[in-house]
């Protein structure tokens, strides 16, 4: 198939054997033992005149495609085979990167002692080709896009306030009573600051509003660890201060059930270099929905 695509491309025999290494004569045989096989002629060829013929067109798509298909299996394997080297640019979303994925890193650099890792953290979504980066950690729903995703775990929110905060304020009773309070927002997107809760057997979504907004999850969890509002955050963010009683979680009851995915994002096919693969997998085993740390830490602590 290969020296079939090779005499097609160069459009005569005797080109297709410079490329190859052979002689004419070889690649002549070549052809008429594949034509003898299939029993059909696939060239028509003369003296001058070099054309595919209906069936040889069939044939030569075809192996474009099988031969395209080895070769990356070939390259997947040999890429698998070799120990995974060089810098590995990875963007994360701050709170996930923070109290989610740097707490991994020295146990991946000390199990791929070749690899350079080069992790930046931020809220804002950005461009793998812009920012040189290889990997991106997104919470929530993707945009849509010719990047290759993998489901790391799942994030639940959570509302919270510190008990400082509480005493000075009250404690909100429904979701109607937080326009009433001082509540931390975003200043990235709008609907980040409508809430979603469960009321009267649907979902709602209340507009908050306060003296303070910031442009990542860290940020906000700051401030509500200060007393200075309420924070909508994830639990991955929260739930170790839940745990030593700074900050407590509010109007459970209301919660409107929804979970957010946190994804690894990459370039795919061809572009997967070893060191990505293995990261993505590190990452796929320590947080993977296998293990439902989600669940499992936040019904532990409601308890």
């Amino acid at each position: 198939m290969e020296a079939f695509i090779r005499v097609v491309g160069a459009g005569s025999f005797s080109a297709a054997a410079r490329m190859m290494k052979l002689t004419p004569s070889a690649v002549s045989k070549l052809m008429s033992r594949i034509e003898s096989q299939l029993g059909v002629r696939l060239i028509d060829r003369s003296t001058r005149q070099f054309r595919l013929t209906p069936e040889g067109e069939l044939y030569y798509n075809r192996c474009v495609k099988i031969v395209a298909e080895i070769e990356e299996t070939e390259y997947a394997v040999t890429q698998h085979l070799m120990q995974p080297r060089g810098r590995l640019r990875v963007n994360s979303t701050i709170g996930i990167g923070i109290h989610r994925i740097l707490p991994l890193m020295p146990e991946f650099l000390s199990a791929f002692p070749s690899i350079e890792l080069d992790l930046s953290l931020s809220d804002r979504v950005v461009d793998l080709v812009e920012e040189q980066a290889e990997v991106a950690i997104r919470v929530g729903p993707l945009q849509d896009s010719s990047l290759m995703a993998r489901k790391l775990c799942e994030s639940r929110r959570v509302v919270v306030a510190s008990p400082v905060y509480l005493e000075r304020h009250g404690t909100p009773r429904h979701p109607a009573d937080l326009p009433a309070h001082n509540c931390l927002a975003y200043n990235l997107r709008p609907t980040l600051n409508e809430w979603p809760f469960k009321i009267d057997g649907g979902v709602r979504p209340i507009a908050v509003r306060g003296n303070f907004h910031g442009d990542n999850g860290e940020t906000l969890r700051h401030m509500a660890l200060g007393g200075a509002g309420i924070a909508r955050l994830g639990w991955f963010q929260v739930g170790e201060n839940v745990r030593q009683g700074r900050l407590v979680p509010l109007l459970e009851e209301f919660h409107a059930g929804e979970l957010q995915g946190v994804y690894a994002v990459f370039f795919g096919m061809r572009h997967t270099s070893v060191r990505v693969t293995c990261f993505v997998d590190f990452l796929v085993e320590k947080l993977g929905c296998a293990r439902p740390w989600l669940a499992s830490e936040y019904a532990a602590a409601a308890a």
